[in-house]
């Protein structure tokens, strides 16, 4: 199966989502710290708690942060968003609309991820709809989403031949990563081993190991 026009050439290395964090500074100071030690190279802003004028507030913030690092800030759920503050993309969940009109609104060049939890075949479906990346998981226990559908390693191994870049996500650490790694994983997207940790620029470096 050949590469969709629409696949990204990612580099390895992780995937950063942000916290429901209300306190814009704390957000923006964390967040700077971790793009610091140069190993995130995809950041989605995610604040399921935040209301609309919140959310503009924090992700404008932090898509000049990331385009201070040159890093491409992605929008979760929202298109809209997306659209608004000129993001470099959006992350869509089952329930958050279709790839094709996300692909419409915010253009060819766009950056589109599709959640596909355990499903190889929703993986299919998105590659043919033209997603950007596939995001496989919940991989390990997640505190962010502890009843999350658990998706096997295997699933990264055989979701290479869509030739898209294939993210991991759900309680990835430095510990365990390297298994998700080994099986096909390009990015692993993490929250709270980064962000809830005493110096996120050290956690971003622990992480180099699984890529290794």
């Amino acid at each position: 199966m050949t590469t969709h026009p629409h696949a990204p050439k990612l580099p390895h290395g992780l995937y950063l989502l942000t916290p429901d964090e209300p306190d814009t500074a704390k957000l923006l100071a964390r967040t700077r710290a971790a793009l610091s030690a140069d190993g995130v190279r995809l950041l989605q802003y995610r604040n399921k708690l935040a209301d609309a004028g919140l959310a503009r507030e924090q992700a404008s913030a932090l898509l000049a942060l990331c385009r201070e690092h040159r890093v491409p800030l992605i929008i979760n759920d929202d298109v809209q968003l997306a659209a608004h503050i000129g993001a470099d993309g959006v992350h869509l969940g089952e329930t958050d609309g279709e790839i094709a009109a996300a692909r419409e609104l915010l253009g060819r060049d766009a950056i589109i991820g599709a959640s596909c939890y355990d499903d190889l075949d929703r993986a299919r479906r998105a590659h043919a709809q033209g997603a950007s990346y596939i995001a496989f998981g919940a991989f390990f226990p997640s505190s962010t989403k502890p009843n999350a559908r658990r998706a096997p390693p295997e699933l990264l191994t055989a979701a290479e031949a869509l030739n898209l870049p294939r993210v991991a996500i759900g309680g990835i650490t430095p510990d365990n990563g390297g298994r998700l790694t080994a099986a096909g994983a390009d990015l692993l997207a993490v929250i709270s081993s980064v962000y809830d940790t005493p110096d996120p620029a050290a956690a971003v470096r622990a992480f180099r190991s699984c890529f290794e």
